[in-house]
């Protein structure tokens, strides 16, 4: 795996690529990498000629309490994972690099009534930083495929429709999340739990899965579905931020015809603020 941490030397790398009609994949990261980040590198590797990964802490996706200087950095452990799993190019940039006016002055890109909602509302601004580091990697790498968990399917969502919106030439891999035996959701930010947290943590997907267990039994209560739920992430020690039921499209709050769903919750376990997601397709009225 060859390493880079320049915007030209990846364009160098990417023109030599082309030039011999290769494929390109692309992952990027923050870094911290875990077995989701590795799933998604194997769901691109087979179909791509070149694949390339970048690491970058990226400033504009964290708010200002946020934990930007606390974010895990473990870039030698992290260029052995992605070598030894078939990487082809790491881009490893500074901050520099990205913005080289800084991040005052960056031209932002925004995605109207989705970057504002659900962890948007709780995270002002966040999903802004994650579509323009987003776009502004695009640009450099110039990928066929990117690959992208359903873990933050609000972030998947949202990157689907500005592909779509700005006529990108890219086509986005969802990868299913990865999870630890016990069903949570894996994460960087796992790593901020106390031992006890931690065993506590894996009721926030306990509670999707019993919310989607009565979607598909036929239980249009939305309401008492979401309420049930924060009631028992309460108990079981969680401060809820939301927990809801929306079009898996749009994320617009579903419609009585609506049948393809996603359920999405964000909680808090001391410190640390976990998201999950499930999909769950509503019985038709009238089947058995």
């Amino acid at each position: 795996m060859e390493n880079v941490a320049t915007i030209a030397a990846v364009r160098e790398r990417l023109q030599t690529a082309r030039s011999a009609g290769r494929t390109v994949g692309f992952v990027p990261t923050m870094g911290n990498l875990h077995a989701g980040h590795l799933a998604l590198v194997d769901a691109l590797r087979p179909q791509c000629g070149l694949l390339v990964a970048s690491i970058f802490v990226n400033p504009l996706q964290f708010g200002p309490n946020e934990d930007l200087d606390a974010y895990p950095r473990t870039l030698a452990e992290d260029e052995a994972a992605l070598s030894e799993r078939g990487v082809d190019l790491l881009f490893a940039p500074s901050v520099e690099e990205v913005y080289p006016d800084g991040t005052t002055l960056q031209t932002r890109v925004s995605v109207p009534g989705l970057g504002d909602i659900l962890c948007g509302a709780s995270r002002p601004g966040h999903f802004d930083g994650v579509a323009t580091v987003v776009t502004k990697l695009f640009q450099i790498v110039t990928p066929d495929f990117a690959a992208f968990g359903r873990k933050d399917f609000q972030q998947l969502t949202l990157i689907r429709r500005m592909v779509r919106d700005l006529s990108m030439a890219v086509t986005i891999v969802d990868v299913p999340t990865s999870r630890a035996s016990d069903g949570l959701a894996l994460s960087s930010r796992n790593g901020y739990l106390t031992s006890d947290e931690r065993a506590r943590a894996p009721a926030l997907y306990r509670s999707i899965e019993k919310a989607a267990a009565r979607i598909e039994s036929g239980d249009a209560a939305f309401d008492d579905i979401t309420a049930e739920a924060m009631a028992s992430l309460e108990q079981a020690g969680f401060r809820p931020d939301y927990f809801t039921i929306r079009n898996r499209d749009t994320l617009a709050e579903p419609g009585p015809r609506d049948r393809e769903l996603v359920i999405l919750a964000a909680a808090w376990m001391g410190r640390t603020r976990l998201i999950d997601n499930r999909t769950v397709d509503r019985p038709l009225q009238g089947a058995p």
